[in-house]
């Protein structure tokens, strides 16, 4: 059984990105370099979403903004493993693309954040 918690929609937006990614890599073609980029893909899609939790539970507005820059970076990270699997089947091109966009999306979100939270 489930039990579900309340959660801000950026949180949900990056645990679902993380789970969506997981998704993906799991249907990639098996090979070292798929596997290699797919681990790190995983690792750090995750720390999107993990980061932000702990964005939420920040001591100061300074930990707040340094945990918002590391969800930006992780974003960005994100974005580039994927920009490396460029040749991929054509079944995951548009979840590839979906993926990509909403990397982009969460880097301009989290730089948007750590914009109006500069000291």
């Amino acid at each position: 059984m489930k039990v579900s918690s309340p959660r801000s929609d950026l949180e949900e937006r990056t645990f679902k990105f993380a789970q969506n990614v997981r998704t993906f890599v799991r249907k990639l073609p098996k090979g070292i370099v798929n596997a290699a980029d797919g681990s790190q893909l995983i690792r750090s899609s995750g720390s999107v979403g993990a980061n932000y939790i702990e964005a939420q539970e920040a001591m100061s507005k300074k930990d707040f903004g340094m945990r918002i820059k590391i969800c930006r970076k992780e974003a960005k990270e994100s974005k580039y493993w994927l920009a490396l699997m460029a040749e991929l089947p054509d079944t995951l091109q548009r979840e590839h693309i979906t993926l990509l966009q909403e990397a982009s999306e969460l880097t301009k979100i989290f730089g948007s954040i750590v914009e109006k939270v500069r000291v």
